[in-house]
């Protein structure tokens, strides 16, 4: 059994920053549940995107905890608030965006591979400063590495893959 509260010593070691968009904790790994799933609180500012993309190892599912995030998954478009819950099936392209008052939620993948994926291509918090950028050129071959497919910018949605010319 394994306790973990952000107030702990180990604490410091699970969180990390994407840019200045995203803090993450690492609340469960791969490591402690054998692969089955992970689980990462994580915090977005007002107005941030990720880019379009899919996960063909993992699906993703989502608890907001406060704020708001609309998840365009498929053919879907879906606001969330506190306490909604959403899934995202493998295989399909999603993005998703904070609202005006930003956004806490729980992402839990199962397998397990997106706590991997911030551990590996994050920031630590300890380390990071307010200019630090995401490092894309890692966070790109890590994501790759692990099985997830970037479709296209920030602020692209999957309706966006069957427009005009494409």
């Amino acid at each position: 059994m394994s306790l973990f509260t952000p107030t702990t010593g180990g604490a410091s070691a699970r969180q990390y920053v994407l840019g200045k968009e995203l803090q993450l904790t690492i609340l469960t790994s791969a490591e402690e549940t054998e692969g089955r799933h992970d689980v990462t609180d994580s915090v977005m500012t007002t107005g941030q995107a990720t880019p379009l993309h899919l996960h063909t190892r993992y699906e993703e599912r989502l608890w907001v905890v406060s704020g708001s995030l609309t998840v365009w998954a498929g053919p879907d478009t879906v606001t969330l608030r506190s306490g909604d819950f959403f899934t995202i099936p493998r295989h399909v392209p999603h993005a998703i965006k904070s609202g005006p008052d930003g956004a806490r939620a729980l992402n839990i993948s199962s397998p397990a591979g997106f706590a991997e994926l911030i551990a590996r291509a994050g920031t630590p918090l300890a380390l990071a400063t307010p200019e630090t950028e995401l490092d894309a050129e890692l966070f790109m071959a890590v994501t790759e590495e692990l099985g997830d497919v970037v479709l296209g910018p920030p602020g692209m949605v999957p309706a966006d893959l069957d427009g005009p010319g494409k």
